[in-house]
């Protein structure tokens, strides 16, 4: 049998957890979803990912509860429930070994006071790197669509890359992007537009259809900031890159909207690790 009827199940299963998070999510459901064996879709998920369902439900509710740590004030042991946890010593001690800090820490010092806009990287710290002015040619990607929260953009990476494996188009080469069109603080949730990206190297020879098109990444100059840490901290980069660098630069920003590169897999990389870096388009002869 082709390998594609499995990625087409275990796409079902992916686009499932995403939509369920704060669900029951039993493995024997999922198997249902999958529409595979309850003895075998285990290992047949395994391969095909490189972690297992509950390992992906687990990174998922974290991401989720390092978010609502930092930008709401709901109290820890309701975020701890939502992601799933029945205590919050179990909340915390997941917490700690994926985010190397407890929830309460995180909460006070993992944001906006850990920012490093300097050259080096604290030891054990979150730190931001300096930030670099680089040009690039234009080049093209494979994009799904999303609407809503940023922080459920994973969900459209994870429909992009099925469609592009059952096609033989994944490239160990390729960089993913996430382009971001709105300003979640000026425009409400549900109405934010972005798009999951994978770097084409041979875009002619790709037949694009549906839900997956293609998108050009225009050429130009750009700043670029480079982030060591978890995803929900990119805000405060965010911050510090429109409210102080720019103001300060003497630039003006482009007409493209800003993108991120995302530097290494999140299924195999700590959160504390995690490098993203920032683009953000800019006027040439500013």
């Amino acid at each position: 049998m082709s390998d594609k009827p499995y990625g087409t199940w275990l796409a079902r299963v992916v686009a499932y957890i995403h939509d369920h998070l704060d669900d029951a999510l039993n493995l024997n459901r999922l198997a249902e979803v999958a529409c595979l064996s309850p003895y075998h879709w285990h290992r047949i998920y395994h391969a095909f990912y490189g972690e297992t369902a509950a390992a992906t439900v687990r990174r998922l509710r974290l991401h989720h509860a390092a978010n609502d740590l930092l930008q709401r004030s709901a109290p820890i042991d309701s975020i701890a429930e939502r992601a799933g946890y029945g205590s919050v010593h179990a909340f915390s001690r997941a917490f700690q070994t994926s985010y190397r800090m407890a929830p309460g820490q995180f909460r006070s010092e993992g944001g906006a006071s850990m920012f490093v806009p300097f050259d080096e990287v604290r030891s054990g710290d979150t730190a931001m790197h300096q930030l670099d002015i680089r040009s690039q040619r234009g080049f093209t990607v494979a994009a799904m669509e999303h609407r809503g929260s940023y922080m459920n953009v994973g969900r459209a990476f994870e429909m992009l890359f099925h469609w592009l494996a059952v096609r033989e188009l994944v490239d160990s080469r390729a960089r993913s992007l996430g382009i971001y069109f709105d300003d979640p603080a000026a425009v409400a949730e549900d109405d934010l537009r972005s798009m999951a990206c994978c770097e084409l190297f041979s875009p002619d020879d790709v037949r694009f259809e549906a839900p997956v098109s293609r998108v050009e990444v225009a050429s130009g100059e750009f700043a670029v900031l480079p982030h060591v840490g978890p995803y929900a901290q990119l805000c405060f980069a965010y911050q510090w890159l429109y409210g102080e660098w720019l103001p300060n630069s003497g630039r003006e920003t482009g007409e493209a909207p800003v993108f991120e590169v995302y530097v290494n897999d999140l299924r195999e990389t700590a959160p504390a690790d995690l490098v993203t870096e920032i683009w953000l388009g800019l006027r040439r002869g500013g």
